[in-house]
């Protein structure tokens, strides 16, 4: 048996027009005739590196921990294969993987390989001064304060640099990383027993695309330079959202290129019939939906949260179907661990999703997602309860061994303030560090105090209209708790989100 798993970043599953979207996006047409679709897919933990750790361990991340290493005492899925005998590989473009906050990822599978230049990846070294002050890709900068600006002007001045690498489509990290796996798959489609995870960072922003696609949304005569929308709310006059929603139409397509080439390659090599195929992302992405930009700085609306996620499965040969099950990314480790008749260990939570693919079996009533010390959202696929922090004064810890951040080490003073405390259910018996956690106060306050959200989904899909039905909240207030406890979270959870702690 084998597998492949390709992954985006910031993958909008409304978009594509698969889904009725307005990105015409052949190549997943072909995907959704070959797979089965989930149609309510959700995230868990937000945002990048959360979710991968998600995907290793089958189990929620932003309980205990914002962005993070794999920890000690993790079950990572890539590791269990490549203990039991199946060869897994990585390659991937997703830069954070090679810093601190997420160095402990790769070395988990047998071989990787990581492919350079996206955002803001330390790269290019060219020491030429900066002709302006802001880079031209960027938008949105005038009413950022003096921190935040000043790491947005860097950021734009890397990436402006990494540009300067790439001059034909087989130059972009995207393209390169495809390159990568199709080339394992060529040399391997004989032997049996690999796994796959083919993983590229776009569409995340900034929404670079090579020229041939740009010149379909985009005339020569009128070029559109930015693409790197801000974390923030928009400001920007209509012309302006309408040219950057383009900028990721045209990197969507990119991806939707790349993904033609592995069902291509598929195709080529008879490898439907013993190969699984997954497609998924970590999250999307607000193209001024609920007049936003990116993520994390207003609720956790369904245009973040609502994912695409297709599975082909050779065992029951499902395709060209629907599913309506609440799945979530925690199900894809023991789903992969199944597949190829490995144990799963008791500390995974998620579910395999085998008879979920043959037969729309569901595997859980409720979906928990959030990120870190900031609101917390519930779903059952038909209502979703978007559950704001009831008091700000409450102390989040880290609980971990690993104490580095996205791009550094954990401060000499918020070691300061590090504890053992007692070991979890799932740390192998193991204490850990709880250190005081420094929540982001943007992400933290996305909905104000204490003001929860309530919607609809299935009459409601914009999320428009905020429900008043106290019944419905309190009982989605009730499986959260559940679920807290199922997941051994922190008594400060509770306090912070004024839920009471099951008996």
């Amino acid at each position: 048996m084998k597998a492949i798993m390709v992954m985006y970043d910031s993958l909008r599953r409304d978009l594509l027009s698969c889904n009725g979207g307005p990105i015409y996006t052949p190549n997943f047409e072909r995907l959704a005739a070959h797979t089965v679709q989930f149609d309510c897919s959700y995230v868990g933990s937000l945002p990048c590196m959360p979710a991968r750790r998600e995907l290793h361990t089958g189990r929620y991340n932003f309980l205990h921990r914002s962005w993070g290493p794999i920890e000690p005492y993790d079950d990572s899925m890539p590791q269990i294969l490549k203990e039991n005998g199946i060869h897994t590989h990585l390659a991937t473009d997703h830069y954070h993987y090679i810093e601190d906050g997420g160095a402990t990822y790769h070395s988990r599978y047998n071989t990787w390989a990581c492919y350079r230049g996206q955002e803001t990846d330390t790269w290019v070294a060219d020491l030429t001064p900066n002709p302006t002050e802001y880079s031209p890709h960027l938008i949105g900068t005038k009413n950022m304060n003096g921190t935040l600006a000043a790491m947005r002007r860097r950021g734009g001045w890397q990436n402006d640099r990494n540009r300067t690498a790439l001059h034909e489509n087989k130059d972009y990290p995207m393209h390169q990383t495809f390159d990568d796996g199709l080339d394992f798959i060529t040399r391997n489609a004989k032997y049996d027993n690999w796994f796959l995870q083919l993983e590229t960072f776009d569409p995340h922003e900034p929404f670079n695309a090579p020229e041939s696609f740009q010149e379909r949304f985009f005339s020569p005569d009128e070029p559109f330079v930015p693409d790197w929308p801000p974390y923030a709310k928009v400001e920007e006059d209509e012309a302006v959202v309408a040219n950057m929603r383009k900028k990721y139409f045209a990197l969507t397509q990119f991806c939707d290129e790349q993904l033609g080439r592995v069902l291509d390659k598929m195709d080529e090599l008879d490898l439907w019939k013993d190969t699984m195929l997954i497609v998924n992302t970590d999250h999307g992405f607000f193209l001024a939906e609920h007049k936003f930009w990116g993520k994390g700085m207003c609720p956790n609306y369904e245009e973040l949260v609502h994912t695409p996620m297709f599975i082909w499965d050779p065992r029951s040969g499902a395709a060209n179907l629907r599913r309506s099950a609440l799945v979530q990314t925690i199900d894809l480790a023991p789903t992969l661990l199944d597949f190829f008749g490995v144990a799963i260990p008791k500390d995974m939570l998620g579910k395999p999703l085998t008879q979920t693919v043959a037969k729309d079996e569901p595997v859980r009533q409720y979906g928990l997602f959030g990120y870190h010390g900031s609101p917390i959202g519930i779903t059952d696929g038909r209502y979703t309860l978007l559950r704001a922090v009831a008091d700000f004064n409450v102390q989040m810890h880290e609980y971990t061994h690993m104490p580095t951040h996205m791009r550094g080490l954990f401060s000499v003073e918020e070691m300061k303030t590090a504890t053992m405390a007692e070991p979890f259910l799932f740390t192998k018996g193991a204490p850990v560090m709880k250190i005081d956690a420094r929540v982001n106060p943007r992400f933290e306050k996305a909905q104000g105090q204490g003001e929860d959200l309530l919607f609809d989904i299935k009459n409601d899909p914009q999320q428009q209209q905020p429900l008043e039905n106290e019944a419905i909240k309190e009982k989605l207030l009730l499986a959260m708790a559940k679920i807290l406890k199922e997941n051994d979270a922190p008594d400060e959870i509770y306090f912070r989100y004024n839920l009471q702690k099951p008996v």
